[in-house]
Parts: C-alpha cells; sequence; structure tokens
C-alpha cells in the first residue's frame, strides 16, 4: 500500500516533510474529484484505523479477518435498517465522529456504490 500511495502523489519520497509540501496540490486533485487519488487516500487512512474497522465489523456481526471480509460476502444482509447510526452510538465513545461516520459511509459504498450519504442525527 506504501508504494500505491506515494505512486498515486507522485512523490518519489513519503514523509511528514514531502507530504506538507504536496497537500495543496493533493487537495486541489480531491477537489477535481480524482477518483483513483481518493480511494488510495480512504484506503490508507482505514487501514491506519484497523482496531475501530475490527470493532465495527464485530459489533454488526461481519465474517471477517482482522478487518478485512472476502470480496464475495454479502456483507449487506448484515447492515439492517438504520445500522448507520447504531454502529456511530456503539463506536463513539471510543472512537472519533468523524473517522467513524468516514468508514460507514465507506462501508456503505462497498455494499451499494448507490448508497446515499450518511449524516449522523444531530449533525445535520
Amino acid at each position: 500500500m506504501f508504494d500505491r500511495i506515494r505512486i498515486r502523489l507522485h512523490c518519489a519520497k513519503l514523509n511528514q516533510e514531502t507530504l506538507r509540501k504536496i497537500g495543496p496540490r493533493v487537495w486541489e486533485r480531491v477537489l477535481a474529484k480524482d477518483e483513483d487519488l481518493a480511494v488510495e487516500l480512504s484506503q490508507a487512512i482505514l487501514v491506519s484505523h484497523m482496531d475501530m474497522i475490527v470493532a465495527a465489523l464485530d459489533h454488526l456481526g461481519v465474517p471477517h479477518s482482522e478487518g478485512f471480509f472476502d470480496k464475495d460476502a454479502n456483507v449487506g444482509s448484515y447492515l439492517p435498517e438504520g445500522w448507520q447510526q447504531r454502529l456511530v452510538d456503539h463506536l463513539s465513545p471510543k472512537f472519533p465522529e468523524a473517522l467513524i461516520v468516514f468508514y460507514v459511509n465507506h462501508l456503505a459504498h462497498e455494499v451499494n456504490p448507490e448508497a446515499p450519504v450518511f449524516v449522523p442525527a444531530g449533525a445535520q
């Protein structure tokens, strides 16, 4: 993953100094809807929070192996109506709400690319 994100960001070295320098350029690409970049960045962000992902999948009852589920898995069958808010409520004492909502929307998109963006109650 490290090399994929480094290449996607168009940098020879991936460290704090380089990230600070390229930040504005990367943000412009995100705003320009560079989908491949957005996918790589979201995966890098989420992989750095595997403890939250494991807790989320455990709470939902989704079978997984250390936070990863089979691509063939019918994950949608583990996501009943209202699962998003219940998951936010369950995880928010331990993890930042913004991160939880990011994962909720990522998971929903994985299951159904047409899923609407979830906004937690009280955040509208």
